[in-house]
């Protein structure tokens, strides 16, 4: 009989059963198995705060299949994800399968490769309970928060709001960013440029003013200021007062962890810190590549650890010295420090086989996975390497009482920069200056005065953010990513121009969650709970008591803050909008009911003008030729519809492009699989999307049960 191997996600099957050869059976859980009620409160009030859990939704046949798997197997072995999610979801399955809670059926791997697989399988351990303790504290945390809050919300400012222990403290920060942007005052200043070269014919070079030559400040508050110097240094010799070479190594960052993965895929390409970890979860799970089979590319992704094991480091060194020679390599092995406070449970993300290199895979892989393993694999190879090696030189130059500066570079070693460079080396120049020594008078060819203002704190984006949310301890590297995606979805927070910014609703809830629950949108009580949470999955701090800790004074904070509202309400303010009402001519504003956003007359109640808010997509419709425009079905799934509603019906699934049918020059929509096909009735006309990258959420409703208009 074969023994079963249970792990999380079916796209892992294939590979691990690869490596694990017929004596094995490998089935899914496809994630939890178990969770919460959603429609009641799920935990005991008898002061244990004991969870009781129901099938998820949809994971019956799941279960029923796995437990008949398991009656007729030689044994179970439970293979989830290597963190605490993936140890609460064995103990649940270990739950439901009757296995003996001090079985060692418990087996783990930090990579889906054949040594990480088969050192998994001869290490099998008891489930550890106080990771599975850690999980579900913070799993019953953000009920309470959840199931006492958001009914308050209901109440108080607009129903349907959830609450969120995390998610809370984000908006908070995103919100607090907002305030500091609107009360800046931006103040002028000015700049003074000198081009200059040693003759009139050479090469020119760019030094800017810095200070006078006594080493005061120089301060240029208005054109007045910049014209008075510029005037006066016209006719100025402009001479070398000093010059200044060195050497500078730079040194590698350190192999990727979960937050800097996503902050350098948000900085280079762009992407969320959501599709960012999809497409490294894939990476992870395995992929088939032609000569090798499936395999997992890079190890966990989930990781706030900078380590690598030996091994991989022996394997990248002869990388390293096979590919770009032996003087690649630092002296000695460099070892980076993992900052205080990180769990270290995993190695820092890295390929799994280095000598895969990025190109060799590319055409097994779909473009946002191409990215990302490039980065991952880069980075690590780099991080082994030894330090480039600049040549600078800083001249001072001299006229008058100012001091101009220029500063220059020339690249005598690549070192690491051959396998990559971050997004701020990245932009800088190789710039070297001309030889110059002191007392050589230079020729002015130009000199210019640069107007600016001094600029407001930026928006935060995904990589700024992640960056704020790990250093200050928010959160965990397995909930960046979700917890932005979480605040959107909710529509506390929109995306502007890839930055983050805080929606009418968002300000109004963390206005009144500062007034009223301070401590729940307080980042340092936040970071507090998570080290309890990290106490917890240690053995140091008891379950119970990290529940109630929090528990008892929040109920009371609930009931203070029922006190306070009572008969009042938050009001969320109208969008304005450039848009006139038909009727009256008065502005319409962006109101949010039952059923989303739309538009209102400004003028209510004496006119109650209302219109759907449309968003417009690419395309036209291939019914009657109008524009097609971006819906919302009752359950919250994105279709498309024609503008022409309701004198046209057409609406569809398929995604509007601005591509052309080739056959009959009507638009091309997208669907499932990465088909681009034309929807005209009797055209037939498809093709392979170039990218296959995109997802779509499952959608099971049928568009045509929806309206097009609003509901005041």
């Amino acid at each position: 009989m074969a023994k079963l191997v249970i792990v999380e996600s079916p796209s892992k099957i294939k590979s691990v059963k690869k490596y694990l050869g017929s004596g094995y059976e490998v089935m899914a859980s496809a994630g939890h198995i178990r969770d919460l009620p959603k429609k009641t409160w799920g935990i005991s009030e008898d002061g244990h705060f004991t969870p009781r859990y129901e099938t998820a939704a949809g994971k019956e046949d799941i279960i029923k299949k796995l437990q008949n798997a398991a009656a007729a197997s030689d044994g179970v072995l439970l293979a989830t994800d290597p963190d605490r999610e993936g140890e609460a979801i064995a103990w649940h399955l270990a739950q439901v399968l009757a296995l003996g809670d001090d079985e060692k059926n418990r087996i783990t791997f930090n990579a889906i490769t054949k040594s990480s697989v088969q050192a998994g399988l001869a290490a099998p351990r008891a489930i550890d309970r106080n990771l599975v303790d850690a999980q579900q504290a913070r799993r019953v945390l953000d009920r309470i928060v959840g199931y006492k809050l958001s009914p308050f919300l209901w109440k108080k400012v607009r129903r349907g709001l959830s609450a969120g222990r995390v998610q809370s403290v984000i908006v908070r920060l995103i919100v607090d960013r907002e305030n500091e942007i609107r009360a800046f005052v931006p103040e002028e200043y000015w700049s003074l440029d000198a081009k200059l070269s040693q003759k009139p014919t050479s090469r020119a070079f760019m030094a800017k003013l810095t200070s006078r030559t006594d080493g005061g400040k120089v301060e240029i508050k208005n054109g007045e200021e910049a014209e008075a110097i510029r005037a006066a240094l016209a006719e100025a010799p402009f001479v070398v007062s000093a010059v200044k070479k060195g050497v500078r190594n730079q040194q590698p960052a350190p192999p990727f962890i979960t937050s800097t993965l996503q902050q350098d895929a948000a900085r280079k390409f762009g992407m969320t810190g959501e599709r960012t970890m999809r497409a490294a979860q894939q990476l992870y799970e395995g992929v088939e590549i032609p000569g090798v089979g499936t395999t997992g590319l890079i190890t966990y992704m989930r990781t706030d650890s900078v380590r690598i094991s030996e091994e991989a480091r022996a394997a990248g060194n002869d990388y390293i010295t096979k590919t770009f020679g032996a003087n690649y390599l630092p002296p000695k092995p460099r070892y980076y420090k993992t900052r205080a406070g990180a769990q270290d449970g995993h190695e820092a993300i890295r390929p799994t086989m280095v000598e895969l290199a990025p190109e060799q895979v590319k055409g097994a892989l779909s473009a946002d996975q191409f990215k990302i393993y490039r980065l991952i694999w880069q980075r690590f190879l780099a991080s082994l390497m030894a330090a480039s090696v600049k040549d600078t030189q800083t001249v001072d130059i001299d006229a008058d009482e100012y001091r101009f500066r220029a500063s220059g570079f020339s690249v005598r070693f690549e070192g690491y920069t051959a396998v990559y460079q971050d997004a701020d080396e990245a932009a800088e120049d190789a710039k070297a200056l001309p030889p110059l020594s002191e007392g050589a008078t230079l020729c002015l060819r130009e000199l210019t005065g640069n107007q600016h203002f001094t600029q407001p704190p930026a928006r935060y984006n995904d990589a700024t953010l992640t960056d704020v949310m790990e250093k200050t301890g928010i959160g965990r590297p397995s909930t960046y990513a979700t917890t932005i995606a979480t605040v959107i979805k909710r529509e506390y927070v929109q995306r502007e121009k890839k930055t983050l910014k805080p929606t009418p609703l968002g300000e109004v809830t963390t206005e009144l969650m500062c007034k009223l629950f301070r401590e729940i949108v307080d980042t340092k009580f936040t970071a507090a709970m998570e080290k309890d949470l990290d106490c917890v999955a240690s053995g140091t701090l008891g379950y119970e008591q990290t529940v109630e800790k929090f528990y008892e004074p929040f109920m009371k904070t609930i009931e203070k803050a029922e006190a306070a509202m009572e008969g009042k309400r938050a009001k969320i303010p109208d969008e304005p909008t450039d848009e006139v009402c038909p009727n009256c001519g008065k502005p319409m504003v962006i109101k949010v009911g039952r059923f989303g956003k739309f538009l209102a007359c400004s003028g209510y109640p004496d006119c109650k003008t209302t219109r759907p808010l449309l968003v417009r997509t690419p395309g036209s419709c291939p019914v009657c030729g109008k524009g097609m425009v971006e819906r919302k079905s009752k359950r919250g799934y994105v279709y498309y519809g024609c503008e022409g509603y309701p004198t046209c019906k057409y609406m569809t699934w398929d995604v509007p492009t601005a591509e052309q049918c080739p056959k009959c020059g009507k638009t091309l929509f997208k669907r499932r699989g990465g088909i681009l096909a034309c929807n005209a009735e009797g055209c037939g006309f498809e093709k392979k999307a170039e990218r296959k990258s995109r997802k779509k959420a499952e959608q099971t409703e049928n568009p045509e049960q929806t309206e097009g208009s609003a509901n005041a």
